[in-house]
């Protein structure tokens, strides 16, 4: 049977729960064993300070992104490299999720960056 580990702060803190979960299962008398631990996904968030016209980027980028403020508020973006799903908001406030190495989300951050200072919301 395998576990899910959500909530830790890094790679190494996820893989330490993980252990200690199989731990305390093994002294309660199970024959737990800790194998093939694997990193699904990372969720990551940021906040690029400065507001963000979704209209535009939905209209410009429409193969990659998803906008309905009726049913949610922000703006999906499927980038295809790296594979990551990012919720952009009007408020400038980013996540970034379904990597599987931290790296991936730094690439991700560094693909899009231009693509928001190009439609940064310019206040009257």
């Amino acid at each position: 049977m395998s576990q899910v580990c959500t909530g830790a702060k890094s790679e190494l803190q996820s893989k330490l729960a993980a252990r200690k979960y199989a731990r305390i299962i093994q002294k309660l008398g199970f024959p737990a064993k800790f194998k093939d631990f694997k990193i699904q996904n990372i969720v990551g968030s940021c906040d690029v300070k400065f507001p963000i016209r979704l209209e535009g980027l939905a209209y410009s980028h429409g193969a990659f992104s998803s906008y309905e403020p009726e049913l949610f508020p922000g703006l999906i973006y499927r980038m295809k490299q790296p594979k990551i799903v990012l919720l952009i908001f009007v408020s400038g406030k980013i996540v970034l999720t379904g990597a599987k190495v931290r790296e991936d989300t730094y690439a991700a951050f560094e693909n899009i960056y231009p693509v928001l200072t190009e439609f940064r919301k310019i206040q009257q």
